[in-house]
């Protein structure tokens, strides 16, 4: 069975049984990747974390579906942060900028468009991840 199929089949949420997701649902999943944009912003490019990670542990519980797109959130933003850190690194030698500036924009038309999949009741999987957290 494909990896997608697999998805599928355990996409549901916990209280209805429904394998659609409901309004709600889509609205946290979108949350999970568009909040980590705001806690971008609001902690000074060093807390898109925080929001994936509090919907995981709160709406998580009871929803895979807001739960699979908080993991996958929390992931893209862990990755992006070593990257920035990287490219912190690599200032030195002066590529360091130009790595930044890719960083930051694959960051927010990535997570943009994981807003959009995840508003619509799609699955999305960010195609540069590291996947630490499961």
């Amino acid at each position: 069975m494909e990896p997608e199929q697999r998805e599928e089949q355990q996409f549901g949420s916990f209280i209805t049984g429904s394998p659609t997701a409901s309004t709600d649902e889509k609205t946290m999943g979108m949350l999970a990747h568009l909040g980590s944009i705001a806690g971008l912003v609001v902690g000074a490019g060093f807390l898109g974390w925080a929001v994936p990670l509090f919907l995981m542990l709160t709406k998580g519980k009871d929803s895979s579906f807001v739960r699979s797109h908080a993991v996958e959130s929390l992931n893209f933003q862990i990755t992006t942060s070593l990257a920035m850190a990287v490219s912190v690194v690599l200032m030195c030698v002066g590529i360091g900028f130009l790595l930044a500036l890719i960083v930051v924009i694959g960051n927010i038309v990535f997570t943009i468009i994981a807003g959009l999949k995840a508003n619509e009741g799609e699955l999305y999987r960010y195609p540069v991840n590291l996947r630490l957290v499961k």
